[in-house]
């Protein structure tokens, strides 16, 4: 193995996803920012040899999650019991390898989470200071960054939250906002005086300057222009307190209705997490030198895993530091922000169940579009193409091929492999090569390309399998089709092996398809895995082609998702000029009944309508074709503007207006009165 941070050996490796808020399921934003990498990695360590633990849980305090009860009319605790439940299902089903997968809502969290804060407390490590912070007068209670909302001074948005500007991505204090307002009374906050505990980041400053800037250089660079950023303007006191009622009470006896910062509390639920699980056994995997602390994030979790938690455990002593935090930047959707509130997601409960048996493929992509150094995009198009174009026809048709041929030729049997030619002996190197290429690449965190060198392996298979042509030499040649066929079979265990931490449920198909038993990555490389004459199990599909009628449901699905927040979000146009009620007098608005419709021709908008209005019978155009269709409007009662003077329109006379509502998508609907008034009904 290759040890690339400081070239240094450790005995074992500790290993952390980010605690997912428990206010809501999974989205695919959040699976390649930090699950599905992480996965990969554990399961590669495993692989080779290293004892690893590998830490999720939920993380069920904080706002966000208070605000989610409030939205649904119940208890903090009745949404964090449904949500975790819902995570923990969706990981588990996912094939995440997780040695423990916990909450902070747990009695051990709670105990651990409080002694943390009271050594530092005892030993002087925190300030007290009084601060003025926003209050709720209607409401009685101090606000929460995310329950107070205002203009962002950055871009304008006018609903921003105290923390921060979902628009532009700007990170805010409250205080920063333009005419902020309270989320809970929507009344204008006052600033009040209260005291809370801060943690002095700014006491080890030039302790992250060395450690960070200097030792750290191997960091990914978002992580470490970030670290620099912060470090370069200066740290500051930070709280570790806030004033809520849903949380981990302060033990202290003058701290009455506060409780720990969610971002001092989440992180401990890594440590408590290990403990819950092993009891006595837990302190190696946090407090031994020769233990690797990894953690896995979003680039919106830099400073905290990077600055914040660090100072924590330096402060108490007895912990080991991260040697890496391999954060990854943001996966859109389909062009756009994803967004929880807005439900533009895909959400990963729901892709389970709409894709069964699947979650390779899901895995595949998101690796394979990792926003490992810029924010990448996903889209249910490339989704698709990789399945169909990759793993089915690269991967899938490769391994298909070989076992096919192999029992058509072989009955099933591993053939011999006699005299090598020069192609032979190249493709047997190029094998040799791949644990090593693919490795290093997984331990400099690089999981985007370590998956295209997994699938060159496949594509060697294909051109070596396809260029060799072993169902021709069949008739001339037995040794040479024997022998072609038993390096691609050689090829398919490589795969077998190397395809495991990226691919589990696909690896675990293929081995039994093989017959081989993997026990580690040092079986990679080996072009004798499978023994001559040795049974393999006939071939079964690794993929299947995903047709455009399941991508169309799921574009369908958020299409429906986006029509909703426009519909629900967008501001009605302004008013316009006032007008006098003579004005007003002028319009002669009846309701209409339609007698007749009919497209106009070599026109895409327009219908041609004759309708009753009480006083005649008369012609209108009007541009509806786009929602409604002739047949369906026929009988219809509508407003009719009757004294509109007559227009031209493709020829045709028009002696009115109908009048229609129009919502922020565009849509026309009619203006229809809820009882049958009679045509000529005036509308006043």
């Amino acid at each position: 193995m290759t040890y690339t941070d400081k070239d240094r050996k450790f005995k074992r490796y500790t290993v952390t996803t980010a605690l997912p808020y428990a206010n809501g399921p999974i989205h695919i934003g959040h699976m390649a920012g930090v699950y599905v990498p992480a996965d990969i990695y554990v399961r590669y360590l495993r692989l080779q040899g290293e004892e690893v633990f590998f830490i999720g849980g939920s993380d069920e305090h904080g706002v966000p999650v208070t605000i989610r009860a409030k939205k649904e009319g119940c208890t903090p605790q009745d949404v964090v019991d449904r949500y975790h439940t819902i995570i923990k299902n969706s990981f588990e089903a996912f094939g995440m390898s997780y040695d423990v997968y916990s909450r902070t809502t747990s009695s051990t969290h709670y105990k651990t989470a409080s002694e943390f804060f009271t050594k530092l407390y005892n030993d002087g490590k925190f300030i007290e200071q009084t601060t003025k912070q926003y209050y709720d007068e209607k409401e009685g209670t101090f606000l929460a960054d995310r329950y107070i909302t205002g203009s962002c001074p950055i871009c304008g948005n006018e609903n921003a939250y105290g923390d921060q500007c979902e628009k532009c991505g700007s990170s805010l204090n409250a205080t920063d906002l333009i005419n902020p307002k309270s989320a809970l009374s929507g009344s204008a906050p006052i600033l009040k005086e209260t005291k809370h505990w801060f943690l002095p980041l700014n006491d080890y400053e030039e302790f992250f300057k060395d450690w960070i800037l200097n030792n750290h250089k191997e960091w990914r660079t978002n992580v470490y222009g970030q670290c620099k950023s912060w470090l370069d303007n200066g740290l500051q006191p930070r709280a570790v307190t806030r004033d809520l009622d849903w949380g981990i009470k302060v033990p202290l006896e003058n701290a009455e209705g506060k409780v720990l910062y969610v971002w001092f509390d989440a992180p401990i639920g890594y440590i408590s997490n290990t403990i819950e699980c092993l009891g006595e056994n837990w302190k190696k995997w946090w407090q031994d030198k020769e233990t690797k602390l990894v953690h896995f994030i979003g680039k919106d979790n830099i400073v905290f895993h990077c600055i914040v938690f660090p100072a924590m455990l330096k402060a108490h002593g007895d912990f080991i530091l991260p040697e890496n935090v391999p954060a990854n930047e943001f996966l859109n959707l389909e062009g756009d922000k994803i967004s929880t509130s807005r439900n533009w997601a895909v959400w990963l409960n729901e892709y389970l169940e709409d894709f069964p048996q699947k979650q390779d493929v899901l895995r595949y992509v998101l690796c394979a579009n990792a926003p490992e150094t810029k924010d990448n995009d996903f889209t249910w198009k490339d989704f698709q193409t990789r399945n169909n174009s990759e793993l089915v026809a690269i991967l899938g048709n490769f391994v298909n091929r070989t076992i096919v041929l192999t029992h058509k030729y072989f009955n099933g049997k591993v053939p011999a492999r006699y005299e090598l030619n020069e192609i032979d002996k190249q493709a047997i190197e190029e094998i040799k090569t791949y644990p090593e290429k693919i490795g290093t690449l997984l331990e400099t965190y690089k999981f985007r390309d370590a998956l295209f060198e997994l699938m060159n392996l496949a594509r060697l298979g294909n051109k070596y399998l396809t260029e060799n042509e072993p169902w021709k030499t069949i008739k001339t040649d037995e040794n040479r089709t024997s022998t072609v066929l038993n390096i691609s079979l050689q090829i398919c265990a490589n795969l077998a092996v190397l395809c495991e931490p990226f691919l589990p449920f696909s690896a675990k198909k293929l081995q039994k398809m093989l017959n081989l038993n993997v026990h580690s990555w040092q079986q990679g490389g080996n072009v004798d895995l499978l023994r001559e004459n040795s049974a393999i199990n006939p071939a079964e599909l690794l993929f299947e082609r995903i047709e455009d009628e399941q991508i169309q449901r799921q574009m369908d699905k958020l299409n429906e998702s986006k029509k909703h927040n426009t519909l629900n979000n967008t501001k009605a146009n302004p008013q316009k000029a006032n007008i006098n009620f003579e004005d007003f007098e002028k319009m002669d608005i009846r309701i209409g009944k339609i007698l007749e419709a009919e497209k106009v021709a070599k026109t895409k908008k327009l219908l041609k309508l004759k309708v009753d209005t009480g006083i005649d019978e008369r012609t209108i155009v009007s541009g509806i074709a786009e929602w409604y269709s002739p047949e369906e409007i026929v009988g219809k009662r509508v407003a009719v503007l009757v004294n509109l003077a007559p227009k031209q329109l493709k020829g045709i006379e028009s002696q009115g207006m109908i009048l229609m509502a129009e919502n922020p998508l565009g849509e026309l609907s009619f203006i229809s009165p809820e009882k049958e008034f009679n045509p000529g009904s005036e509308i006043r």
